[in-house]
């Protein structure tokens, strides 16, 4: 009963609107913006018609969008009290999807909740920079130094990284990680307890590549070589180079190219978005999106530094980290600078898990943002 009415203590209307004023509506333009630009690839993909792929899309966005602004308006205080069940929850549709997942293309990886497919995995990383942003707030960094005080952020990152690997998924549970990791040293992890933790990794990729699945092997190896299988599991790779290349400086044009058109260019609504938009945008449209998602990402870092609390700089910070983890993964996937995974482009790669998580990231960003001039509590360290 307390925490029922700790979370739902009702607020003046004028508190709540003078919040929605404070909304980074700039921001929230960008996200607009590149929304906009995933629906005109969508419909692309989808031979020239909304109906199969831009129309769920933007209806899932218009969804998200609500969902955004009414996280924006959470308080701190209320998003702290919240992360213990959110981690959790995340948690056990990870076990669940083990449990019961659908299984494609060699891994199990979704879920079957109110007749759509969801991902827990895409939820999971969202949920870990909330959890971790609570339990670092409440630390004071001058005592980071004890390692008794980082065993439990720890086993929350391992936790679910390693149920992700199980899937297994291993791109995920990489970023998953890597989000991690950035929070501790954020936190005031120190350097030489970093450099503990860092030194086995040169050493792991050979026990690591032993433990992989065969089509993991393959993705692999394909990479390194993609020529030797061009109709086989070259194939994806080499297509997508052809598509990057055909479209030169300004593009074959709008529905007009050949590689996606013709259908020569595989998962073009999901993995391979980016393909199409070089291909029929050129590189003057392929270059402008990235400096759309550029500019997001550093404003998303923007945020977190202007926020006066530990809790908002860390949130920012991990919602950022995860977009530009994103957007690395994937363009450079799609370039054939590292091995294909299933990482989708934020807001215009198809698919409702990433677009709905990422929509909610977003509102944890914005709540960062309305909520950037409270001072931080005295920590539990402090107070005690």
């Amino acid at each position: 009963m307390n925490l029922q009415k700790r979370l739902w203590r009702p607020e003046p209307s004028f508190r709540l609107l003078a919040k929605l004023i404070q909304v980074n509506w700039l921001y929230v333009l960008l996200i607009c913006a590149l929304a906009g630009v995933g629906y005109l690839a969508l419909y692309s993909a989808g031979g020239g018609t909304a109906k199969t792929f831009a129309a769920p899309q933007i209806a899932r966005f218009g969804f998200g969008l609500i969902m955004m602004v009414a996280v924006a308006l959470l308080s701190p205080r209320v998003l702290k009290i919240l992360s213990v069940p959110i981690y959790l929850v995340s948690v056990g549709l990870l076990v669940l999807v083990l449990r019961m997942g659908h299984v494609g293309k060699g891994a199990e990886r979704w879920i079957n909740l109110a007749g759509m497919q969801f991902q827990p995995s895409e939820f999971a990383k969202i949920a870990l920079v909330l959890a971790l942003s609570t339990w670092f707030c409440r630390i004071d960094p001058k005592r980071m130094g004890n390692p008794l005080r980082l065993i439990p952020p720890a086993l929350m990152t391992l936790l679910p990284v390693a149920l992700v690997l199980k899937e297994p998924n291993l791109g995920t549970a990489v970023i998953i990680g890597t989000i991690g990791a950035t929070l501790f040293f954020t936190a005031g992890m120190r350097l030489w307890q970093i450099a503990i933790l860092l030194a086995p990794v040169p050493f792991l990729g050979k026990v690591v590549y032993g433990h992989l699945h065969d089509y993991q092997k393959a993705r692999i190896d394909t990479f390194l070589h993609p020529e030797h299988d061009p109709l086989g599991a070259g194939y994806n790779i080499i297509q997508s180079k052809i598509a990057l290349g055909s479209g030169g400086m300004w593009g074959e044009g709008y529905l007009h190219g050949s590689q996606g058109q013709l259908n020569f260019l595989p998962e073009k609504q999901t993995d391979f978005i980016f393909t199409m938009i070089g291909e029929e945008w050129g590189y003057a449209g392929a270059i402008s999106v990235i400096g759309l998602l550029g500019i997001m990402i550093l404003g998303g870092m923007l945020i977190a530094l202007r926020s006066r609390n530990q809790f908002g700089r860390l949130l920012g910070l991990g919602i950022s980290v995860d977009l530009f983890l994103y957007c690395a993964v994937n363009l450079s996937m799609v370039m054939g600078v590292i091995p294909v995974g299933g990482v989708p482009l934020p807001l215009i790669s198809y698919g409702g898990s990433a677009m709905l998580t990422m929509m909610f990231g977003f509102g944890l960003l914005m709540s960062a943002w309305v909520h950037r001039n409270e001072r931080d509590r005295p920590s539990e360290d402090t107070a005690t």
